[in-house]
C-alpha cells in the first residue's frame, strides 16, 4: 500500500470515529467513549499533518504550473522556481514527520517503570558504582518532575548498594528510559586503592514496564510467600517483627524479596508489583522471539549481559557503545544530565525503524 493510500485510509478511520462519537448510544457509554478517545488521540497527529501536506502539495502544483508557463514573464517564472524549491523542501519534511508518526508505537511507552540495579564484578567498588547509578536515575527523574519510590534497597556498610529496585512514575517514563537496560561499566581509581591503579567494575540495569493487575493476573495458588525479619547492612536487625516478604512464583521460579517497609502488607504489595513487571517482560519477550533480528539492532535489546555504556573517570568520558557516542561531561551525566544520550538513542532507533518502514512501504 502506498503512503498516500495508507493516509487516506487513516483519514477515513478518523471520520468514522467522529461519526460514532455523535451517536447517542456511544455518548452514553463511558467505555466506548474511552476507547474511541484513545483511538482518536492516536491518529489525530497523522490526520493533522496529512492536512498540512495536502495544502503544501496544492500550493506546489500551482507554483510548478507558473514555473512551467512559458507565456509568463521571466521574473514571475523565477519567483515560481524559488517557491517550488521551498515547497518541495516543506513537502519532504512533512512526509518525514508522517513516516515517524506511522511507526508502530511501543505499547509500553506511556507506562511507569520499575528499574533494577545490581552490583556486578568489582566487589565493593561495583556496589559504590551501583549506588551512583541509582542516584543518577533519581536525579534524572527529578529533572523531569517524575516521582521516585524505592521498593527494595540492599546497602553495604560504606555507601554502596548490592541491589536497588525502584519505581519511577511520570508521563513517558518508559519511553525515555527503556534503552538504559544492560551492563554499565566504570573505569576509575578506587578510593581504597593505594597503588593508583585503574579498576574496571560493572553494574547491571534492568528497565521493566509496570503492569497492572488486570494485565497480569497472578493466582495466589501459584505463589509461595515467606515472611522473615528484615536486616540492614552487615546483618544487623532493623525490625522486631517479621515484616520482610519473599514471594516465589512457582510456575516460573521468579523470586522477589522486599523488606523496606515496616508493614508486611506494604512489602507484599511492592513485591507483587515487581513480580507483575517481570512476568510482563517475560511474556513480551516470548511474543517478540520471532522478531529477534530487530531486537539485536544498534541500540540494543536491553539484555542484562549486553555492555552498553562505559563511564571513564580519568578521561572524564561517557561512551555509549551502541551508537558510538562520547560525552566529556561525566559529573553532569552522573547528576542526571542524560537527555543528550537518551535523545541520540531514540533518534537512532527511529532511523532504523524508518529504514525498515521504507523497505516495507
Amino acid at each position: 500500500m502506498s503512503l498516500d493510500a495508507r493516509l487516506d485510509e487513516i483519514e477515513a478511520q478518523w471520520q468514522e470515529i467522529q461519526a460514532q462519537l455523535e451517536r447517542p448510544q456511544v455518548a452514553s457509554d463511558p467505555e466506548s467513549l474511552k476507547r474511541l478517545g484513545r483511538e482518536m488521540a492516536r491518529i489525530e497527529p497523522v490526520v493533522t499533518v496529512y492536512g498540512e501536506l495536502r495544502a503544501v502539495r496544492h500550493e506546489l502544483a500551482g507554483a510548478r504550473e507558473m514555473r512551467d508557463d512559458h507565456a509568463a514573464e521571466a521574473e514571475m517564472r523565477e519567483m515560481a522556481r524559488d517557491e517550488v524549491e521551498r515547497l518541495e523542501a516543506a513537502e519532504a519534511e512533512l512526509v518525514d514527520r508522517i513516516r515517524l508518526l506511522l511507526l508502530p508505537r511501543d505499547p509500553n511507552d506511556e507506562r511507569d517503570v520499575i528499574i533494577e540495579i545490581r552490583a556486578g564484578t568489582g566487589g565493593e567498588e561495583a556496589a559504590l558504582f551501583a549506588a551512583e547509578l541509582y542516584r543518577m536515575y533519581v536525579r534524572y527523574a527529578e529533572r523531569h518532575r517524575w516521582s521516585v519510590e524505592a521498593l527494595s534497597v540492599s546497602e553495604t556498610g560504606i555507601g554502596g548498594m548490592r541491589e536497588a529496585i525502584f519505581e519511577i512514575e511520570g508521563h513517558g517514563a518508559y519511553s525515555r528510559l527503556k534503552f538504559e537496560g544492560g551492563v554499565h561499566r566504570v573505569q576509575r581509581v578506587p578510593e581504597t586503592e593505594s597503588g593508583g591503579r585503574i579498576h574496571t567494575s560493572t553494574a547491571t540495569v534492568a528497565v521493566l514496564a509496570e503492569a497492572d493487575e488486570v494485565e497480569v493476573h497472578i493466582d495466589e495458588k501459584d505463589l509461595r510467600v515467606d515472611v522473615y525479619r528484615a536486616t540492614g547492612p552487615g546483618g544487623q536487625s532493623v525490625n522486631t517483627t517479621d515484616s520482610a516478604v519473599r514471594i516465589t512464583h512457582l510456575p516460573t521460579g521468579l523470586v522477589v524479596a522486599i523488606q523496606d517497609e515496616k508493614s508486611q502488607i506494604k512489602n507484599k504489595a511492592k513485591a507483587l508489583s515487581v513480580l507483575r513487571a517481570r512476568l510482563l517482560e517475560m511474556e513480551q519477550r516470548r511474543a517478540h522471539e520471532a522478531e529477534a533480528a530487530e531486537r539485536r539492532s544498534m541500540v540494543g535489546s536491553g539484555e542484562r549481559s549486553e555492555k552498553i555504556r562505559t563511564y571513564n573517570f580519568p578521561q572524564d568520558r561517557v561512551t555509549d557503545h551502541r551508537i558510538g557516542m562520547d560525552l566529556h561531561n561525566l559529573p553532569g551525566v552522573l547528576d542526571g544530565d542524560l537527555d543528550r544520550l537518551i535523545d541520540a538513542l531514540i533518534t537512532t532507533d527511529q532511523a532504523q525503524r524508518l529504514s525498515v518502514f521504507a523497505e516495507v512501504g
